[in-house]
């Protein structure tokens, strides 16, 4: 596997605190967190007697704490809680359930975040109910003990095997997505009602124990093993083989050992996150740029959604003291995300290309969580510049420029489509996640002031030229597969299918300066085809680089074979801005190829709002490089110039609506007005 080795350095503090307060006296005199919808998703249900479920003192208190998975606007305006699935009103029952383990462990995180940052009794009240329904969810006896299932229906009956169908099924009977979610909420729960109610967290350690058991005996118990995928070595201990889902069982752990959790959890952390560490890719030119990818079963695959693996690896290398856990999360913060705000934000699916631009909520807090966590950790202010800019989506800037997030009724949209269109139901995952933003946002004032600048002015980054605009010769022809899903990625349409000897022509779009480019191509073990890639000038032919087809390892534990890659082509692997044509030329065999990445040298995102103005630029350039950039508005310019670590290593002041800015390779660098 690729690996990146970043040394360490500008400021490391890893005894600073999980949650980082505001600075002392600059808290907003309107906090943006408002509870108000979620109150409203909350319920009461009185489960009837079902064999291995109970809960905290439930004899005593038959009533738990729920909460309604979605909710749509009705056409007088009030909204309307509904279930997942189909519904029957004549049993009233959901085909999946009223209400679900994720929502309520999520939800709980909501309350437990707010009763410590405000002291609000109400968010205490309701983090307890929402603790007591969440491990009534968890199986506590039998040989599924820990596990958790995810639905329930209105009259607290529980609904193990869910149509449409989830895995594991039924439900509690192996890992999955909600177990971690469980965990996050029960370690978090424990650090809050520690010292408030001792017999509450006692109760709680009890359960986080009981799901730490499950995870020891069904996924830790494969600590140290690991899996092929398409010749890569991927961990084979992680949740769900999702460093996403794993990602959140670490928060959950790395608090509760930092409240006093024993050596079972604190191992336990410590292999988890050394599992999701190991999933980091890619640099500053090559797929996926830094990232650490969600999936171990596949290198494909990225999407926002989940995407709190540089939160957790931050928060647990603090808790154990572990500065081998950073490199993977500076990387992310510092290469990826700048790559991802200069080229479209944090899309719900890119598989390699964006085959789905929608964006939502939870896709939008991972990454303001995982940039804060980061800076917290590094004491390096960029990643705090960058969480802001990302937060701005709440607040319009995104690709329906309105806000998303509503500080009025607490309400966050349930997605925004790529082409602009809003989702207005405003169902429990968004609503959570736009709060657990709103909370990070109110503790970090400065951070807020930044996201508040809602509005795009302009984005310059990566591009994608797809297969089947191509001109194709030699007999090469456009193909539409039966999916475009492979089982591990995903086409992004139609392919190119080029022969040995055919050509594809790409005309080029206009450009200002070099483009880095990166073919997406299926590459096959064993393929002796390669394509050799050139552009065209006026009169003067280039050549950009070749691309070696079998370059991949055995399919392995793969769900298909062959693997769905941006390739960086041996040689210069750029573009001039006078390209007119870019060529590919197959020999040796059939080339698939179903997309071409442009990205420019130095992309650039601009944002505005507020009466100022914050502009990022990104290089992919192997040297350093000079750019203008218009950053409109009055005052002086602040320049701040950031490494590819995320040091920051030189601030400048500028005058003048066009500003000279210099980006250092594989570095970003922020200029605000």
């Amino acid at each position: 596997m690729k690996r990146r080795s970043l040394l360490l350095g500008g400021g490391l503090a890893l005894t600073a605190p999980l949650l980082a307060p505001a600075a002392a006296g600059a808290a907003p005199a309107d906090p943006l967190t408002n509870l108000s919808h979620l109150d409203y998703l909350g319920d009461r249900v009185t489960p009837p007697a079902q064999a291995g479920h109970t809960t905290y003192r439930l004899a005593d208190t038959p009533a738990v704490g729920v909460l309604w998975t979605y909710a749509e606007p009705t056409p007088d305006g009030p909204f309307r809680r509904v279930g997942g699935g189909t519904y029957d009103p004549a049993t009233d029952t959901w085909g999946q359930g009223a209400y679900n383990a994720d929502d309520i462990a999520r939800a709980a995180v909501v309350y437990l975040r707010h009763w410590r940052s405000t002291g609000a009794t109400t968010s205490r009240d309701a983090s307890y109910a929402l603790l007591r329904g969440l491990t009534y969810l968890q199986t506590a006896t039998g040989p599924d003990a820990g596990n958790v299932v995810l639905w329930m229906q209105p009259d607290g009956t529980l609904n193990p095997s869910a149509e449409p169908v989830e895995l594991p099924d039924p439900s509690d009977s192996g890992p999955s997505y909600w177990l971690a979610r469980t965990v996050w909420a029960l370690g978090e729960g424990y650090a809050a009602w520690r010292d408030a109610d001792p017999g509450f967290a006692s109760f709680l350690r009890e359960r986080l124990d009981l799901a730490i058991g499950a995870l020891e005996r069904q996924v830790l118990v494969r600590y140290g093993t690991w899996q092929a995928v398409d010749g890569e070595r991927t961990p084979g201990w992680l949740i769900a083989d999702g460093a996403d889902a794993t990602a959140e069982a670490v928060l959950g752990l790395a608090a509760y050992v930092r409240a006093g959790g024993d050596a079972g959890a604190r191992r336990a952390l410590s292999r988890f996150a050394e599992g999701i560490a190991a999933l980091a890719d890619g640099d500053v030119r090559e797929w996926p740029f830094g990232a650490v990818r969600p999936w171990a079963l596949s290198r494909s695959v990225w999407h926002a959604w989940g995407s709190q693996m540089p939160a957790a690896l931050a928060v647990a290398a603090r808790v154990l003291d572990d500065r081998r856990l950073l490199p993977a999360a500076v990387a992310d913060a510092t290469v990826f995300t700048p790559w991802l705000l200069t080229s479209g934000g944090p899309d719900n699916g890119r598989q390699p290309t964006p085959t789905d631009r929608s964006q939502i909520a939870y896709g939008v807090d991972s990454r303001v969580q995982s940039l804060l966590a980061v800076a917290d950790t590094t004491g390096r202010d960029g990643f705090r510049q960058l969480a802001g800019m990302t937060a701005a989506w709440y607040f319009g800037a995104n690709a329906a420029g309105v806000p998303g997030y509503d500080p009025a009724t607490g309400r966050t949209v349930d997605g925004i489509a790529g082409d602009g269109t809003v989702n207005r139901n405003g169902g429990a995952e968004s609503t959570i996640h736009g709060l657990l933003s709103m909370l990070a946002l109110d503790a970090h004032p400065e951070v807020a002031a930044l996201a508040r600048q809602g509005r795009i002015v302009t984005r310059v980054g990566g591009t994608v030229v797809e297969a089947e605009q191509a001109t194709l010769t030699g007999g090469a022809e456009v193909v539409t597969p039966d999916s475009a899903w492979t089982g591990e990625s995903a086409f992004s349409g139609a392919y190119a299918l080029l022969p040995a000897g055919a050509t594809a022509r790409w005309r080029l779009p206009a450009a200002d300066q070099p483009r880095l480019v990166l073919p997406v191509v299926e590459l096959r073990p064993g393929s002796r085809t390669v394509t050799r890639w050139s552009a065209s000038t006026a009169g003067r032919e280039r050549t950009v680089g070749t691309v070696r087809h079998g370059r991949v390892g055995a399919q392995g534990t793969s769900p298909s074979p062959g693997a769905l890659l941006p390739v960086t082509p041996s040689g210069p692997a750029e573009v001039p801005a006078d390209a007119v044509d870019l060529v590919a030329v197959s020999t040796g065999g059939d080339a698939v190829v179903d997309a071409v990445l442009l990205e420019p040298l130095v992309s650039r995102y601009v944002i505005a709002g507020t009466g100022s103005t914050t502009a990022l630029l990104r290089s992919a350039a192997r040297t350093l490089r000079t750019v203008t950039v218009t950053v409109p508005g009055p005052g002086t310019a602040c320049v701040e110039t950031y490494d590819a670590r995320g040091v920051r290593r030189s601030r400048t002041q500028a005058r003048g609506g066009t500003v000279t800015a210099v980006v250092l390779p594989g570095g970003f660098t922020v200029v605000r007005r």
